[in-house]
């Protein structure tokens, strides 16, 4: 049986001739008509005068763009115990353009719950890496020109993470010139307990009660004044949200971050001591109540040092030029020297503080205004004006609604979505 199948392919085979299988020559018209791949791809773009995102325009037309590209998928993955470039010269004995400790360049991880051994076992993904040259006066050899030249692909996916551990103390970027640009993110700010008093604000509580006289149902309202107060602010939370970022600039070590949010109801207790009808009566309470509708206006001065990884999914590039160049598909123009661009929105995950924020005296004081219109026009009854205003020992103020926007300035926070695991096989931390 199986040599009458073996006999039988054979001589299928032998059925083709050979003529079915030989190559033909396709002359240029023929040719015309085929379409297909090269792995190399070599592509010149010749530069106009145009404007990049941040409206700075620039007069190209003298330059032309050379372009050597690999047209397939690359997978890798990558440690860096230190990357320097641009150091000295112009920019000094300590500065460098860009200084960076510890990088790390992984696959994305497939859930937030994996470990160092899921990332050291992935590769990011490079689509379509190039090499680019800026040639001034491409057409004259005797003033032909190198301006700059930079490595580049059509898009990086992966986890990038910079620095051993995401932790109060900066690590990972000590200086960065690029190009980058936030996505909008959110997170919830834990804002600790303080004391609220004259101390602190410098400012007087401002009020009205409303006390009945015996049996009379007419009340007295009663203004008071206090610079004698102490209130205990309790724990709260203050959800925020900041909008999409741009970070651009030379030799950064930082970056500020805008946005706003809410601050949720803030319970508060403690005395309070005025002096009612000119001093002829006493008002000395334990104050209980809660503050609401706080808005904020939120300033994160951020240490680039605490921005630790980057969710990437966009076209990415390194350059070194000797003048500010606009490269083609480029937001916004390369400063001279080494620059590094990541294109598209990057991800920085939840931002979140992981520490309790202080209320600082400063927010403290952007709230007595609006407490003491409250107080004052909202006016609050205490009972009889003896029984209850004068020798009772509580008031219960309830809710003081507050719409004011407070400047809440925030520094160096160290943000729950910049954690990650190590690149490493085996719990080391950078290997």
């Amino acid at each position: 049986m199986k040599k009458t199948l073996l006999n039988s392919l054979v001589v299928a085979m032998c059925a083709f001739t050979q003529h079915s299988f030989a190559m033909t020559t396709l002359n240029d018209e023929e040719l015309s008509g085929v379409d297909g791949q090269a792995l190399l791809s070599m592509e010149v773009q010749k530069g106009y005068n145009q404007v990049d995102n941040s409206n700075k325009t620039y007069d190209q037309s003298n330059i032309s763009f050379y372009k050597l590209g690999l047209e397939a998928e690359m997978e890798i993955n990558a440690n860096i115990k230190k990357l320097q470039l641009g150091c000295g010269g112009v920019n000094g004995a300590a500065g460098c353009d860009i200084d960076i400790d510890n990088i790390a360049l992984s696959g994305l991880p497939a859930g937030s719950n994996y470990t160092s051994d899921d990332r050291a076992g992935s590769s990011a993904l490079i689509t379509n890496p190039f090499l680019q040259f800026a040639i001034k006066n491409p057409d004259k050899a005797s003033t032909r020109e190198v301006l700059g030249f930079r490595l580049s692909a059509e898009k990086i996916k992966g986890l990038m993470t910079l620095g051993t551990e995401n932790s109060s103390s900066p690590n990972g970027i000590n200086s960065f010139s690029g190009y980058m640009k936030t996505k909008s993110a959110s997170g919830v700010a834990n804002t600790a307990s303080r004391i609220m008093n004259y101390e602190a604000t410098g400012q007087m509580i401002e009020g009205t009660v409303r006390g009945k006289i015996g049996t009379l149902t007419l009340p007295l309202d009663l203004h008071y004044t206090s610079n004698d107060y102490s209130f205990t602010l309790k724990e709260s939370t203050a959800p925020f949200t900041i909008p999409a970022t741009i970070v651009s600039g030379t030799r950064m070590k930082d970056v500020v971050l805008k946005g706003t949010g809410t601050v949720n109801r803030i319970d508060f207790n403690g005395p309070l001591k005025a002096e009612l009808l000119g001093g002829l009566l006493n008002l000395d309470k334990q104050i209980t109540g809660n503050l609401t509708g706080l808005k904020t206006d939120i300033t994160v001065n951020q240490n680039l040092g605490l921005i630790h990884a980057l969710y990437l999914n966009n076209p990415a590039s390194l350059s070194l030029q000797a003048q500010n160049i606009l490269w083609p598909g480029a937001a916004v123009a390369a400063n001279q020297g080494w620059w590094l661009a990541m294109e598209d929105e990057v991800d920085l995950g939840s931002i979140s503080p992981t520490d309790k924020v202080q209320i600082t005296d400063a927010v403290l004081k952007q709230t007595i205004a609006g407490i003491n219109y409250d107080l004052t026009n909202n006016i609050r009854s205490c009972g009889g004006l003896i029984s209850g205003c004068i020798a009772g020992g509580s008031l219960d103020v309830a809710e003081i609604k507050n719409p004011a926007l407070i400047d809440f300035p925030l520094t160096n926070l160290n943000l729950a979505g910049q954690n990650f695991k190590s690149n490493c096989f085996g719990g080391h931390k950078f290997c």
